[in-house]
Parts: structure tokens; C-alpha cells; sequence
């Protein structure tokens, strides 16, 4: 087993006013020749979004495209026609593939708008762009992961161009929940989203991360009610 640890602080950050930004890996301005992603998993930005602004018009292709917001509501928009919202306990996937122009902007005229956003290589490129989203409040969180994205296409999740899976879960004080791989050629990159954690020797707070490779499973304990995200990618690409 190989573990490397992310610690919330040791993000790379930028501040254009209207977007507070926390990169993991290398993005935008900040470059860290050591965190240019987990395998296929290339970008996971935690934004915060003043209200009344966003992320333009602009193009994207071949990258799979994940929004999860966390507080206040995104407003989707993109020239293949899709637009929609979504709020704390929604997501949305969008597939670039051979090219795509898209927005994503606060929707709300006075609250600040919290979300991820993830980006990950797909397994084939130039494919038709699309979009998709997904309400996940009724998967029941607690004590068990819902997986919201996988490769296959299945009632109740997003599917996604890669080997990939994205599963959320929300576990109680002192509980504990394993993770086992879907594939034994994935590694895992686990984040604190909220709350206090430990597994495998490594205490984690809130928006600490760890990559795991070469293993099977792995055990959590919640030291605190938490919030806690899985990715799980392909390691070669």
C-alpha cells in the first residue's frame, strides 16, 4: 500500500475577488511540479463564488467535468443546448469530448456559492459532448457510500468516460465504513469534505485528502460527524 498525504493547507490558492480558490493540484496560476494530479484525476478546485458571478462562456474538450456544489445554487448553461441548477445534494457531469462552450455561475443576486469542481482524463477522446445531473438526497447517505458516477450506464447514477467512481457518504461520530476498490488497477483519493477522520495511521480534518494505491480496501473511523468524498481513477492513463 502507498499512501500520499494532501493536507488542506498545503493547496495551492488565488484570490480574483468575485472566485477564492483552492487548488490540490496544479491549475490556473499555481504549478507544483508534485501535484499535477492522482492518476487520471487531474483537478479538484474548491471555489467559493461571489454572488452574481461566475465562470463565463468558455471551451472545454476532452475532460470529463464534475460539479459538486456545497452551498448556494450553480446556474449551467452551454451551446449543446442543455442549462439547469443545482444545489447542496445535486451533481452534475459534463462529458467535453470533442469540444464544448459552457458557463457555470452563481445563480443568487446576494448569497456566496461553495462547490468543487473535478476534473478528470477521460478513456476516450472526441467523443459527443454531454451533459447530465443527478439529485442524490434521496441515496441515503448515511453510514454507506452512494456511488453517483460510474462507467456504466445505470439508473441512478451518471456515467462517466473513464474507469471511474465518484461516492459520497456522511457517517456518524465513532462509526467506521470501509472502501473497496471497484478495480484492483484504481487507487483512491479520499477527502474530508466536513468533519474529523482517521484511517491507516493518518488523522484528516476537513478538506485534508490522502491517495491510496495498491490496495484492497481500506477502513475509516469518524472522530466527528463526517462528510466524505471518494474518486476513484485509474492510475495509468
Amino acid at each position: 500500500m502507498k499512501i500520499t498525504e494532501y493536507l488542506a493547507n498545503d493547496r495551492g490558492y488565488a484570490n480574483f475577488e468575485w472566485l477564492e480558490a483552492n487548488y490540490s493540484f496544479s491549475f490556473s496560476n499555481y504549478y507544483n511540479p508534485a501535484k499535477m494530479g492522482f492518476g487520471a484525476l487531474r483537478v479538484l478546485n474548491d471555489d467559493s463564488i461571489s454572488a452574481g458571478t461566475g465562470f463565463g462562456m468558455h471551451p472545454h474538450e476532452n475532460m470529463e467535468i464534475i460539479t459538486i456544489p456545497l452551498s448556494g445554487t450553480v446556474s449551467h448553461k452551454d451551446d449543446q443546448g442543455n442549462s439547469g441548477t443545482i444545489s447542496r445534494g445535486e451533481i452534475q457531469l459534463m462529458s467535453a469530448g470533442s469540444g464544448i462552450y459552457h458557463s457555470e455561475k452563481n445563480a443568487s443576486s446576494k448569497e456566496q456559492l461553495k462547490l468543487f469542481q473535478i476534473w478528470i482524463i477521460p478513456q476516450s477522446e472526441n467523443t459527443n459532448p454531454k451533459y447530465e445531473q443527478l439529485d442524490y438526497n434521496a441515496l441515503h447517505l448515511d453510514g454507506k457510500w452512494a456511488n453517483i458516477i460510474s462507467p456504466k450506464k445505470e439508473k441512478g447514477k451518471l456515467q462517466i468516460n473513464q474507469n471511474a467512481f465518484l461516492s459520497l457518504t456522511q457517517i456518524k461520530q465513532r462509526d467506521k465504513i470501509d472502501y473497496k476498490l471497484n478495480s484492483s488497477k484504481n487507487g483512491l483519493y479520499l477527502m474530508v469534505i466536513e468533519g474529523d477522520v482517521s484511517t491507516e495511521a493518518f488523522e484528516l480534518k476537513e478538506r485534508d485528502a490522502i491517495g491510496i494505491e495498491d490496495f484492497e480496501s481500506i477502513s475509516i473511523e469518524a472522530k466527528n460527524d463526517s462528510f466524505l468524498l471518494a474518486i476513484e481513477v485509474p492510475m495509468i492513463i
